[in-house]
């Protein structure tokens, strides 16, 4: 009896996004594209609306409370777990890097390694960077005065979106979450599988739902609803070079946002980054007589 060769179809994938632990379609309904640097199809993502980015706010606003009031050696130990995932993922991080962004396999290797470090990196600082930061006031009088770093709030994000999509990404979110904010990032537009893949990791993690949302499609598109949404507490510009950011500035100063203006790149691991999105309390006390 002859056997007959069966060609198996290829699965085309198609990505959604994450908000608030989960998976959901975007609420329009639309997809775009994602092709490799050669050209050729590689996946279906969702392109993010209006409505989603409401719907990611609403659940950053939702995580915060419990993701504020951990402790940083807790944070830290939540971040720690995330590179420890990243790390089992290695090999598929790569080879997906090697695709969208037309990598060589040492290249690809490389930024995935500066990726899981730079997690690492910031877990060290969950629980010291208050103690850097902060620091007691000299006053006269029979005072203490002590003044602390305390979390932002919401923050939104646009992701470096030329070059280094996964490193790019861990740069911007690992220093905001550290310090106990909750954010919504725009991921790259172009090479938006490195951030769909950092949320599956997210969710399989020790890292509440909602405290990182993840958005893909055109920044220019959704980061003008996020500047001025009433409910986001401040911005980061790293990937905006391409947008008219002065103009996101001037929507996010009717809410009175803290705004980072775009980088180059993606910015290097550093204690600016954690303290960038911090309040500074200050507190008095009465020295005791006794």
């Amino acid at each position: 009896m002859e056997c007959k060769q069966v060609t198996r179809l290829a699965v085309p994938k198609t990505y959604k996004l994450y908000i608030g632990g989960k998976f959901p379609r975007s609420e329009s309904g639309r997809t775009y594209e994602v092709l490799s640097k050669k050209g050729a199809f590689l996946a279906n993502a969702a392109l993010a609306s209006r409505k989603d980015a409401r719907d990611a706010v609403v659940a950053a606003r939702a995580a915060l409370a419990g993701w504020s009031g951990a402790t940083g050696y807790n944070r830290g130990q939540v971040l720690y777990r995330i590179a420890e995932l990243l790390e089992g993922r290695r090999e598929q991080f790569a080879e997906e890097l090697i695709s969208s962004e037309g990598l060589t396999k040492a290249a690809a290797a490389k930024q995935v390694d500066t990726a899981i470090d730079a997690w690492v990196w910031y877990a060290g600082w969950a629980d010291k960077y208050v103690q850097v930061a902060g620091n007691g006031n000299p006053v006269s009088g029979p005072y203490f005065n002590l003044s602390t770093p305390e979390p932002t709030g919401v923050v939104a994000i646009v992701a470096p979106q030329s070059g280094e999509s996964l490193l790019g990404l861990v740069a911007v979110v690992a220093p905001a979450i550290l310090a106990g904010n909750t954010v919504v990032v725009v991921a790259s537009e172009s090479a938006p599988l490195a951030a769909i893949n950092l949320s599956e990791v997210l969710a399989t993690s020790d890292v509440p739902g909602g405290v990182v949302n993840i958005l893909t499609g055109s920044p220019k598109e959704i980061a003008p609803w996020l500047a001025g949404h009433a409910d986001v507490n401040a911005l980061d510009l790293a990937g905006a070079e391409g947008l008219d950011w002065v103009y996101l500035q001037v929507i996010a100063a009717d809410t009175l946002k803290r705004v980072l203006p775009p980088v180059t790149g993606a910015p290097a691991p550093s204690l600016e980054r954690i303290v960038a999105f911090t309040e500074t309390k200050t507190v008095w006390h009465t020295k005791s007589l006794i």
